[in-house]
């Protein structure tokens, strides 16, 4: 599907154009074009970043990937070429996905470019634009941090939803430690090394505008960028701190488990040593010589067992003296 906004000198929005219309635009410093391919087909995609935009061959091939490829942005002089991801809105926190957003910036137009049928921060910004003409009147670059804004502000929500999910998993670890949570912290400490993998790079995109890099960004939108700067160093920290807490909860794990493993394995241990002088006296009563003189006694039998309970008590008071248990 493609999706064309075109925005003339006095502002007014212009919706369903044609390609040869784009052509004829697009030359014109006053008009603001956003063409937006979503889930185009290759033909479509090859014309119109090819032919109609002239964009350079290895853009054109990144759009067309289904790879991962990280986040980046390239310099071509009169256009920036920006590749973003934007998180899953199906997504898990135990297998985070992401979307790649393929994004051009020149002077008057923005061409985005994914391989999803809906990108949900494309969306709500084609939304604002019938309630926010600011989204527009800024200019291109604005256009771009309006997208942008969008895609990061949905890494907050997640990001709370993964520091609930640890403070539950802390509990279960205190009370009950079981394989289930082991897997469940594998699982978290994963999504947070993804989106660390991802968060890093693009951070270091948003710095880049910050700066008076490029002509096509203008000194009032890097204001603008800068926030969207600060909430990834934001965003960053807080997934630092979540992943050394989901570090810590797996020390705690492996620890419960040590020392129920020792509780087990120091009630078998007593439990075997005072078996032991019991077992050592049944055998040897236990033996088939004829002339043993405790075998023909009356009291024989109940003198053992009394024997046997003098034992177990003394050395279950000497354990417990001890504090062994």
């Amino acid at each position: 599907m493609i999706q064309i906004f075109l925005f003339d000198e006095e502002k007014n929005c212009h919706k369903d154009l044609t390609l040869d219309q784009i052509r004829i635009s697009l030359p014109n410093p006053d008009h603001l074009l956003w063409v937006n391919l979503a889930n185009a087909t290759p033909q479509e995609t090859q014309y119109v970043l090819g032919d109609l935009f002239n964009f350079h061959p290895l853009t054109i091939e990144d759009c067309l990937s289904v790879g991962y490829q990280p986040p980046k942005i390239d310099d071509f002089g009169s256009y920036l070429f920006l590749i973003v991801h934007a998180l899953h809105p199906d997504h898990r926190l135990d297998t985070l996905e992401t979307f790649e957003l393929n994004l051009y910036l020149g002077e008057n137009f923005v061409v985005t470019c994914y391989a999803e049928e809906s990108m949900p921060p494309v969306e709500r910004v084609i939304q604002r634009l019938a309630r926010d003409q600011r989204v527009y009147l800024n200019g291109s670059d604005f256009l771009c941090h309006a997208i942008i804004d969008a895609l990061v502000d949905d890494y907050m929500p997640l990001v709370d939803q993964l520091d609930d999910e640890l403070d539950d998993l802390e509990d279960a670890v205190l009370q009950k430690p079981h394989p289930i949570t082991l897997q469940r912290i594998l699982s978290i400490k994963h999504s947070l090394m993804t989106l660390r993998r991802i968060l890093s790079p693009q951070r270091e995109i948003i710095n880049r505008l910050t700066r008076d890099e490029f002509p096509m960004v203008d000194k009032q939108s890097q204001i603008y960028f800068r926030d969207i700067y600060d909430h990834l160093v934001r965003i960053q920290d807080l997934t630092e701190t979540l992943r050394d807490i989901a570090t810590s909860a797996l020390d705690i794990y492996l620890n419960s488990t040590s020392l129920r493993l020792n509780e087990v394995m120091k009630a078998l241990t007593i439990v075997s040593t005072i078996f032991l002088p019991l077992s050592f006296v049944a055998g040897v009563y236990g033996m088939n010589f004829h002339f043993m003189p405790e075998l023909t006694h009356p009291w024989g039998y109940p003198l053992v067992w009394v024997v046997f309970a003098l034992i177990a008590g003394g050395m279950v008071l000497f354990f417990k003296k001890r504090g062994w248990f």
